[in-house]
Formats: C-alpha cells, sequence, structure tokens
C-alpha cells in the first residue's frame, strides 16, 4: 500500500514525487514514455529558475527524478489499463499488475496532435516548438513561422515578435478564430487559407513548405516553426467516468490542485493553466503534493516544506 501513486514523470509529477517522498509518504511515480514528454524532448533549457549553462530538457528532468528517488520515490515505467478511484483505496491496473494507494497524483501532461506534419516530429526541440514564451528567445534576429488560426497562435506570435527578425504566420481559414480585433503585428508576414505541408530540414529546422490560397506551393526558409494547430489536449482519457472533467477533458480542481474525488488530485497541464510552462507545472506538482499530505495525515492545512 503506498500513500500516494503519481502518474506521470514530468515536471510536475517528478516535482510532487520530491515533495511527497521527503515528506515521508511511501511514493510510487508511473510513467508509460518518460522520455517523450514536453520537457523530455527540449532541445535547450534557459528560463528554468536556478539552470544555468547548456542543459537539455531531458537532463532537468533526469536531475528531478534522482532527487526524488533520493528521497525514497520508487519509479516504474508500464501503461496503465485501468483504474478505480471511488473507495477509500485507490487501485491502479498496469501491464504489470495492480497497485494500491491512498491518494492519487494525476501528472499525465497533454497529448499533441492525432497526425503531425511531415518531419514535425524529428525536428520537435531542433526548430520545432510549440511554446514561443519557452522558445522565442533562441530565435533572436531570426526568420520563423507561426502555424495555427485561434487566438492562442496569435499571442503566441506577439510574443515571437520581440525576438524575430521576420515572422511567417500560416492560417488555415480565412481568418483567425475568436479573434474579434486583429492588431498590428510587427515584422509579419500573413498566408491566409494556406496548408502547412512539411517542416524541412535534417538535424535543423530549415524551412517550410506550404500550399497556398491560389493554389501555388512555396517553400518558407526559416529557422524555427512554431506549431498551434488544434488538437493538443490534456491526457485525462482514461480518467473519463471517474473524476469531473470538463467540456475540453480538462480537471477540476481548487487551488490546492484537489478535485472533488476525495485522495484524487492533479498538477500540470492536465489542468487549465494562463500558459504552459516547465515551472508552472512543477510548482503545481509541489502544491499537490503538499496537499496529498495534508490528506494523509488529515491535517487542517497545508504544511510548507522549508527544510
Amino acid at each position: 500500500m503506498y500513500d500516494v501513486i503519481i502518474i506521470g514523470a514530468g515536471p510536475a509529477g517528478a516535482s510532487a514525487a520530491i515533495y511527497t517522498a521527503r515528506g515521508n509518504l511511501r511514493t510510487l511515480v508511473i510513467d508509460k514514455a518518460p522520455n517523450t514528454g514536453a520537457l523530455a524532448i527540449t532541445h535547450k533549457i534557459a528560463n528554468y529558475p536556478g539552470v544555468t549553462g547548456e542543459m537539455t530538457g531531458r537532463q532537468l528532468l533526469d536531475t528531478m527524478r534522482e532527487q526524488a528517488t533520493g528521497f525514497g520515490a520508487e519509479f516504474i515505467q508500464t501503461t496503465i489499463t485501468a483504474m478505480d478511484v471511488e473507495g477509500e483505496t485507490k487501485f491502479v491496473f498496469t501491464a504489470d499488475g495492480m497497485f494500491e494507494a491512498k491518494s492519487i497524483v494525476i501528472a499525465t501532461g497533454s497529448k499533441g496532435r492525432n497526425r503531425m506534419l511531415p518531419g514535425e516530429e524529428n525536428l520537435l526541440g531542433r526548430g520545432v516548438s510549440t511554446c514561443a514564451t519557452c522558445d522565442g528567445a533562441f530565435f533572436e534576429g531570426k526568420t520563423v513561422a507561426v502555424i495555427g488560426d485561434s487566438e492562442e497562435a496569435l499571442e503566441e506570435a506577439q510574443a515571437l515578435s520581440k525576438f524575430a527578425q521576420k515572422i511567417y504566420f500560416v492560417v488555415s481559414r480565412p481568418e483567425l478564430q475568436g479573434v474579434h480585433h486583429m492588431p498590428e503585428l510587427v515584422n509579419t508576414e500573413m498566408f491566409y487559407k494556406a496548408k502547412p505541408l512539411e517542416v524541412l530540414g535534417e538535424s535543423q529546422v530549415d524551412g517550410l513548405r506550404i500550399r497556398k490560397s491560389s493554389g501555388s506551393e512555396e517553400v518558407l526558409h526559416v529557422d524555427g516553426v512554431f506549431v498551434f494547430l488544434s488538437g493538443s489536449k490534456p491526457g485525462t482519457d482514461f480518467l473519463e467516468g471517474q473524476v469531473p472533467l470538463d467540456a475540453e477533458g480538462f480537471m477540476i480542481l481548487d487551488s490546492s490542485m484537489q478535485s472533488s474525488v476525495a485522495g484524487v488530485f492533479g498538477a500540470g497541464e492536465v489542468r487549465r493553466t494562463p500558459v504552459k510552462q516547465a515551472v508552472v507545472a512543477a510548482a503545481d506538482g509541489a502544491i499537490a503534493a503538499m496537499a496529498v499530505d495534508k490528506f494523509i495525515n488529515k491535517r487542517a492545512q497545508l504544511i510548507p516544506q522549508y527544510k
């Protein structure tokens, strides 16, 4: 019997494990693919507090996981087949057997679109990104493309305009969805009713092939491609019918990362956050862990870890 099972070993899950294990709670972390999350495939980290010099996302995650292991957390790699969280004891069924716990933290992040552009997956973290606030500074004075048709894509393009010398904004629709007033975009060339076809490059992005509204194809010579296409959603499908989710699949949580199901918590991109950043996910994990401690030990309030 574990005190807590944490599902997901990204920044939210690893951070939660550090706090729960250090708080003397018997902790198990389950992740089916620990090296394929958004942070794990990030080629370079430059804005995580305390990280200076060259470090990849995977190196940062490895450090966090080693820290959690040092406090006694256990990590296993397996696939979850079913869960039962209704009762006082939570049951997690996996390909390697059943595990029991008094509480659960869901930190499974978000999952991408079912279909990616040719070349996109191979160049993730090497010029392809889904977060301008994370990676925009790496493209200072360079040329980039933004692919998307939503307000999110517009906001990311605005963030990129602080760094990039030139932006090609590729929109598949006649206009951006949910945008009632189109602001003036600096150094940006718009391609409406255009279809992205392929991200070009070997070890780094060097172009984006598109089909323009006229039907002709063109290669945009760019150093980076920022993709904000619809389809990315929280990885919470396995919770359907057990934990309250909103219409888009996000967990419904309070400010302490607790769901309405006793002993079930969430952290990171499984909840609605104003921005998707590793540091935000890690903070969520820490809060969820202290909420687990409160739940397990029947405390009146959250107890911070100072030492």
